[in-house]
């Protein structure tokens, strides 16, 4: 094991006992259950606050849609229950978003008894970063990707076509877009933790950067429906910048060498 890595799981040696030793499989299934019954009652509570506000989230989560449509074509629905379905579904993720400060506090109740004193410090700059990067991801395909492909899909219109697009089938687009930003913006908040633990270093990722850089135009041009190489590097351009940013992150986290006596 990497000197980095023992340290980051053991700081105290060897003979030093864990902190989860002497806890038995039922304290742990209680405190699981515990920490879900919780955080499942802020969500309740976090789906009654949205309800009461459910017309301005919709109106919200579709205008950059109702922007990008073409001139008269509306949103629509077929189903009998699919408006309700659309209404349920966004009450529930933005409860969610709602509770998400205490589900992420009740993660951390739940996993920091398992952790030594040198990784519990760890947790604001965790819950931070990756925040920070959910809303970050949610921020640029609600306002760029998202508008950007409904208005590509829209020039398709014309005197045989109309484009009339479902509710259903284009929040369930809008989500799998959210979904996977989210998880791109979370680059920063991984490459921190690889650094910490000596798995990656600032001196590597700045060596293949080029390979980066070639990855990231590849996804590019899969998320841009269009082949303009405007549209692709506006894609990209956020990506590269993240993956810049992991680079000082990775450099500045990196575990330092210690002297020799120690």
């Amino acid at each position: 094991m990497a000197p980095a890595l023992g340290n980051w799981y053991n700081p105290e040696g060897e003979g030093y006992r864990p902190p989860w030793a002497g806890v038995s499989l039922l304290d742990l299934l209680e405190q699981v259950r515990k920490r879900i019954v919780r955080a499942c009652l802020a969500v309740a509570v976090g789906v009654l606050i949205a309800f009461t506000q459910i017309d301005r989230i919709v109106s919200f989560i579709f205008a950059p849609m109702r922007r990008a449509l073409p001139p008269g074509t509306r949103l629509i629905y077929t189903a009998p229950g699919e408006a309700f379905s659309l209404y349920i579904n966004i009450a529930l993720i933005s409860g969610c978003a709602i509770a998400s400060p205490f589900i992420l506090f009740q993660v951390w109740k739940l996993i920091a008894p398992a952790l030594y004193s040198n990784q519990k410090k760890f947790a604001i700059p965790f819950v931070l970063m990756s925040s920070s990067g959910v809303i970050g991801g949610w921020l640029f395909s609600h306002y760029i990707v998202f508008p950007y492909m409904i208005e590509f899909f829209g020039t398709f219109s014309n005197a045989n076509l109309q484009f009339m697009p479902k509710v259903e089938t284009a929040f369930d687009l809008y989500t799998k877009m959210l979904l996977g930003m989210a998880i791109v913006f979370q680059m920063p908040t991984v490459v921190f933790f690889l650094a910490k633990m000596g798995l990656v270093s600032a001196r590597l990722l700045w060596r293949n950067i080029k390979y980066a850089v070639l990855v990231i135009f590849v996804l590019a041009a899969v998320l841009t429906p269009s082949g303009d190489p405007w549209n692709q590097t506006i894609f990209a351009a956020p990506m590269i910048v993240l993956y810049l940013l992991s680079i000082g992150i990775a450099w500045i986290v990196a575990p330092r060498a210690r002297p020799a006596d120690q």
